[in-house]
């Protein structure tokens, strides 16, 4: 763990446009004076809003994973109350213990991938990079996900795609990877699109739509990150321990593989009181102006 680092990317200011913004402060209830922490802070929309609530006397602490967004959010979030930290959620109990901090007033964690990481053709976010296929969110740690496709077999690319893509052309596309490693690389993110895209079409007996590429980005992404072993971590031990009694936890997130785990373990209810007991979604007008937020889901509770 660390300060923030230099940034990937020359870009300044975030272009990320943060989902459920006025549902997250009404359910997080900033108030002045208060501990906030903002989990995956990205490029600081969520915290500028809660920063401007809990004023001077109160403190920020945005936690990523990324050092490039680090950068953006110190461009958004700044001053002698605000602690940005190269470190990952499931850290946050080591991170407050260097802070000297002890529990919070409210953790939030936005689970979706940011406009900016899209937008950082180096580490081949995009279907259509022709840079490495990285996807790593911090590139210090674990391998790459071109790594992962050169090295795992058959059976396992299938497995990944089913699990953490729930891809039902997994097993051909598996298959159609592993023929063609045998021929060339697969290196960037135009590579990998073109192989799915050319399984998907056939099994469709259509042009694909790119949904099948979608979510076997996803699978990549979520195995390079460990990202399910992130959040359990967190939500089994981590978001408990440094709440304040009667804080709050507010979590966002982007597929059913997330909120499953999330909507689990707010049911336990020896450690906290749901106060959304259907998630909370994107309202029509904000679905239209940024289409992202579609998927979003906000669940919230608070600490007994």
């Amino acid at each position: 763990m660390s300060a923030s680092s230099d940034s990937h990317s020359n870009r300044q200011t975030s272009i990320h446009r943060p989902v459920l913004v006025r549902e997250v402060l009404r359910a997080v209830d900033p108030q002045p004076g208060q501990v906030i922490v903002d989990g995956t802070v990205g490029g600081g929309g969520h915290s500028r809003e809660i920063l401007s609530r809990i004023g001077p006397s109160g403190r920020l602490i945005g936690l990523d994973r990324d050092p490039a967004m680090l950068k953006l959010a110190a461009n958004a979030v700044s001053g002698a109350n605000v602690d940005l930290v190269h470190a990952s959620y499931a850290e946050l109990t080591d991170v407050l213990e260097q802070l000297d901090t002890g529990p919070v007033d409210a953790i939030l964690l936005d689970l979706g991938l940011s406009s900016d990481q899209l937008a950082e053709n180096s580490r081949g976010f995009g279907f259509s990079t022709t840079a490495p296929l990285d996807l790593r969110f911090d590139v210090t740690r674990g391998e790459p996900a071109w790594q992962l496709l050169e090295r795992l077999g058959k059976a396992e690319l299938c497995t990944l795609f089913q699990d953490y893509g729930e891809e039902r052309f997994a097993a051909a596309i598996a298959a159609e990877i592993i023929s063609q490693r045998t021929q060339q690389p697969i290196r960037t993110g135009q590579d990998l699109t073109e192989i799915v895209d050319r399984v998907a079409s056939s099994e469709r007996g259509a042009r694909s739509d790119r949904n099948s590429a979608a979510r076997v980005f996803q699978a990549l992404r979520i195995a390079v990150n460990e990202e399910l072993g992130q959040l359990e971590k967190f939500l089994n031990s981590v978001l408990e321990k440094n709440l304040k009694t009667g804080g709050r936890g507010a979590i966002i997130s982007f597929h059913s593989l997330e909120d499953r785990l999330v909507k689990n373990a707010f049911r336990d209810k020896h450690r906290f009181r749901v106060l959304t007991p259907k998630p909370v979604i994107a309202t029509a007008v904000e679905q239209r102006a940024n289409p992202r937020s579609r998927s979003a889901k906000l669940r919230v509770v608070e600490k007994r």
